[in-house]
């Protein structure tokens, strides 16, 4: 394995533990920065819509410049944003340090994964971007319980300044092991710009690849956004029994991230469709079988299993489409966060509407399934027009097997 593929598995690592340490952290922070509980809840809030807005800004602002040094630039943004954090004095200066770390997100993992790729021959390239997302399978895995005992033990604060220092380790190994010609961009991508990549989005296997990776992220972190509600009124679990099923689930989203990028090398479509085939049954199954805590257990982790065995194939799925585009692979970590919050949002108004703990469950099993057929149509009118999707390439195609022989 390329030491690079680790370096960038680091950065993804210190990302994901700064998006998802927060939750066992809130009642902590709301205490000491003396805020009410909705207050604190914008920390979640905030950084998710940076996310989505950062991801295509900064991607844009830096397609001219060299993806190793935009790298290197977005991990030490995370660093200043989690240092703010750390330090904050009021809730305002903390709201703003969750703003600064988020703005890096997308433009990591999308400019990221394409670094990635040209690390390892084109038949590993979902592999490759699997690896680098290990890091943020094993934060969502370590993130709550990792921030809940650094924060009981040494107060919250400690635990941004322990992700600080995660994220300067990160910059320093993109720095000395990430190779340069993996980020290099030949001069006629650097001379034509953002045109090319707007020109990217053209194509229709494009949108139909991103609103299909909206639709899966929406049903899945839709259900599991009121998880803990279903396993403690459901259920019957304890809320102390929640850490570990979180676990659970985590562990079985870092299995979905190795299989199904290992799969997607073999037959992306056909992975795609699968994953999502079977997202749509567990959580219909999960909400059947919901009050039995052995099912629940099992679904909990085949829920993080499937959810996430897509990803790989999705991010390289739309680079492809694109031509390359590092703004067409930020723009699917945008669709991601934007499919969470639809997701969470129905979720909520199915609670509301007085149908119980189970409904997300249903709602996300229904979000999915839709995508599903998404992806099923994505699939087969890509194969119908192969040489169609190839014309709208732009010259960001040559450039990515341009840093390969250039190995």
């Amino acid at each position: 394995m390329p030491a690079g593929l680790v370096a960038l598995a680091l950065g993804s690592f210190g990302i994901g533990l700064t998006e998802f340490v927060i939750a066992g952290l809130l009642p902590q922070v709301s205490r000491g920065l003396d805020v009410s509980e909705a207050a604190a809840g914008w920390l979640i809030s905030g950084y998710a819509l940076s996310v989505a807005v950062g991801a295509i800004l900064l991607t844009a602002l830096t397609t001219r410049l060299h993806r190793k040094a935009v790298l290197v630039g977005l991990v030490a943004l995370f660093v200043v944003g989690n240092l703010l954090s750390a330090v904050a004095p009021t809730y305002a200066v903390a709201l703003l340090g969750r703003i600064v770390a988020a703005l890096c997100h997308g433009s990591f993992f999308g400019i990221g994964s394409l670094v990635a790729r040209r690390m390892v021959p084109p038949e590993r390239a979902s592999r490759a971007v699997a690896v680098m997302f290990a890091g943020l399978t094993v934060a969502n895995v370590l993130g709550v319980p990792f921030g809940a005992l650094v924060g009981e033990r040494w107060g919250w604060r400690a635990t941004f300044w322990a992700i600080t220092g995660i994220g300067v380790l990160a910059v320093a190994a993109i720095a000395v092991w990430v190779p340069a010609w993996a980020g290099a961009v030949d001069e006629s991508h650097r001379a034509a710009g953002l045109r090319p990549q707007i020109r990217a989005f053209r194509s229709s296997q494009v949108w139909l690849t991103l609103a299909a990776t909206a639709l899966s992220y929406g049903g899945m972190f839709g259900a599991f956004s009121y998880i803990a509600y279903t396993f403690t009124e459901v259920t019957g679990f304890s809320s102390a029994d929640v850490a570990w099923l979180l676990v659970v689930y985590g562990s079985g989203l870092v299995i979905g991230n190795v299989v199904g990028g290992r799969a997607a090398d073999r037959d992306r479509d056909r992975t795609l469709i699968a994953s999502l085939a079977g997202l749509a049954a567990t959580l219909t199954v999960f909400g059947l079988l919901a009050d039995g805590r052995v099912a629940s257990v099992v679904l909990v982790f085949l829920l993080g299993v499937f959810g996430f065995a897509s990803v790989p194939g999705m991010i390289t799925r739309v680079t492809d489409a694109a031509g390359g585009a590092p703004l067409a692979a930020s723009a699917n970590v945008s669709a991601s966060n934007v499919g969470n919050a639809l997701g969470a949002w129905l979720g909520g108004l199915a609670i509301s509407a007085g149908l119980g703990y189970t409904a997300p469950l249903y709602v996300g099993a229904a979000v999915v399934t839709l995508g599903l057929a998404v992806m099923v149509v994505t699939a087969r009118t890509g194969r119908a027009a192969p040489h169609a999707a190839a014309s709208t390439r732009p010259p960001v195609e040559t450039e990515i097997s341009g840093g390969r022989r250039a190995r």
